[in-house]
């Protein structure tokens, strides 16, 4: 057979792997998967709320399989528990896992900062500097929106980094820390001093700085690690294992 003849073999062009823009539409679990993770996340649905999946399956106009294929992954990420004589619940926050999870995200985020200042051009910071605006005009006056422009700021440090890859690896890590955070957002000023944390790290990258946008970014990020024990002691229904036990190691 020549070179020809393989190149434009049929049986050869049904093994090669479809382009990204042939790939099938999400499966109705994955949407839910996502719908769900984002409300447990965003604490529409708090840490100990039943989950019926009959009624969930009502909501979304499929059959309970999907439903519970979902429920069985959120499970697999520690956002749902499943008891099988009692039922299946939102899973409580693990407070002895925070810590970590907070100290990956912040050695993530700070070499993203570093990466920004050091390597960040004008369309990076302009993107930079939109999140920026969206935050301060919502400050204290809509979370979600102030979650979202918080998130869209952190995207578009890395994307400015030139490795946007960066912030997909936060993400897998931070759920937690999501749902703990959400719950430091009725703090006195808490807003205005997350707003003023990015712009730090905003005037750090435009004057590149690398080493002065890594120092406050690892400074907002970390600084979640002081909120753990105040904010447990007023929510001791949303976390599991917060006794004096575990205090003591954190």
């Amino acid at each position: 057979m020549t070179m020809d003849a393989i190149r434009t073999s049929p049986r050869k062009a049904q093994n090669r792997m479809p382009s990204r823009d042939t790939e099938r539409p999400p499966t109705a679990s994955a949407v839910i998967r996502q719908e769900l993770r984002a409300r447990i996340a965003s604490l529409e649905m708090c840490p100990g709320d039943p989950i019926n999946e009959k009624e969930l399956a009502r909501q979304y106009g499929v059959s309970r399989t999907p439903v519970h294929e979902a429920v069985l992954k959120l499970a697999e990420e520690g956002l749902v528990a499943i008891f099988p004589q009692s039922g299946t619940f939102v899973a409580l926050i693990p407070y002895a896992d925070l810590p970590e999870a907070i100290i990956i995200r912040r050695s993530l985020e700070e070499t993203s900062a570093r990466l920004a200042a050091e390597r960040g051009g004008a369309a990076g910071l302009a993107a930079i500097d939109r999140a920026m605006a969206v935050l301060a005009a919502t400050c204290e006056g809509d979370p979600e929106a102030f979650h979202q422009a918080d998130e869209a700021f952190h995207a578009g440090v890395a994307q400015a980094a030139g490795y946007p890859g960066i912030w997909r690896q936060v993400q897998q890590v931070k759920v937690q820390v999501d749902r703990f955070r959400r719950l430091t957002l009725p703090q006195a000023g808490r807003f205005t001093r997350v707003v003023d944390e990015h712009g730090a790290v905003r005037d750090a990258i435009a004057s590149r700085d690398p080493e002065e946008a890594a120092r406050r970014m690892g400074a907002h990020v970390g600084g979640l690690l002081a909120d753990l024990g105040d904010i447990a002691d007023l929510n001791p229904d949303y976390f599991d294992g917060i006794g004096p036990a575990i205090r003591s190691q954190l």
